[in-house]
């Protein structure tokens, strides 16, 4: 369905700047909103879309202008990662996001993409679908799923569909420089002999953002779908063949230091995401 204009929050930010490119890919029209205007410039894709310098969160946007000629919101902004634990998830990005997609709704925007998070399962191990029961256990998987029920419940003032995006463990080019293949990538250039990790016998859902983008642009093309869905790759990797896996890739002969850190105590040992939904509305076999 070329030609869909999707208006992009956070379009600069690690999802962001690949959703672009995925969207534009597809034939896609995309307005790009962020704060920094700098920043974007630098994005491969800033003369192909509308950009707005815009913080979504402040109180002087001027809405419709905004959203005129928007067929879709796909709303990734999400200030204060990756802290986890902080409080100010709760006490300010809850309300701030809720009024500011009320106001997108309200304007007349129909569909509404948002990225969920993997923590709104909280400490659950295993398999998890979008059946499986919302038990968050930080701030930020509790104000995540704070904001989709609060948006459940607009749905029955205001008719709209929600895409509600669980995303997993993403890595990829404009990756937080704290996370572990970050990390790694910085040892082995800077010619460290070991480095220090945990067991890493723990399993997760890691998936290349390239994918995760894919799969929420071919998400926002099925336009009359509402509900919950686990952007995901649907297999559980251990931490260390991952940290293994690019070692090989890097050609590095680095040591791994396992057991130096303590499995952090957030999450459970073993958990992935399973996502037939997500394949059986994009058609696509995102498992592969």
């Amino acid at each position: 369905m070329s030609g869909l204009k999707v208006l992009v929050t956070g379009a600069t930010g690690f999802v962001g700047r690949h959703l672009v490119a995925a969207l534009l890919a597809r034939g896609c029209q995309v307005r790009a909103v962020a704060r920094d205007v700098e920043k974007a410039r630098r994005m491969p894709w800033f003369e192909a879309v509308e950009f707005r310098a815009q913080d979504v969160h402040a109180a002087d946007i001027d809405m419709a202008a905004l959203v005129d000629g928007v067929d879709a919101l796909a709303h990734l902004a999400w200030p204060g990662l990756p802290n986890y634990q902080a409080l100010f998830h709760l006490e300010h990005n809850l309300m701030a996001d809720y009024r500011f997609i009320k106001a997108v709704v309200e304007a007349g925007v129909s569909q509404v993409l948002v990225t969920g998070t993997c923590f709104e399962y909280g400490m659950q191990s295993g398999p998890l679908d979008e059946q499986t029961e919302a038990r968050p256990g930080n701030p930020y998987g509790l104000a995540k799923h704070s904001l989709h029920l609060f948006l459940q419940a607009l749905q029955q003032h205001v008719p709209f569909s929600l895409q509600w995006a669980r995303l997993f463990y993403l890595h990829g080019p404009g990756q937080n420089p704290k996370s572990l293949l970050a990390a790694l990538d910085r040892a082995i250039d800077a010619g460290d002999e070991s480095f220090d990790m945990s067991g890493g016998e723990q399993l997760r859902d890691y998936q290349a953002i390239e994918d995760a983008a894919e799969q929420l642009a071919a998400l926002l093309q099925v336009r009359t779908f509402s509900g919950a869905v686990n952007c995901s790759s649907g297999q559980p990797v251990s931490v260390r063949s991952l940290v293994e896996r690019q070692i090989a890739q890097r050609g590095s002969s680095i040591r791994l230091n396992l057991g130096h850190y303590p499995y952090p105590d957030y999450e459970p040992m073993a958990f992935w995401g399973l996502n037939q939904r997500l394949r059986q509305l994009t058609g696509a076999a995102h498992d592969a």
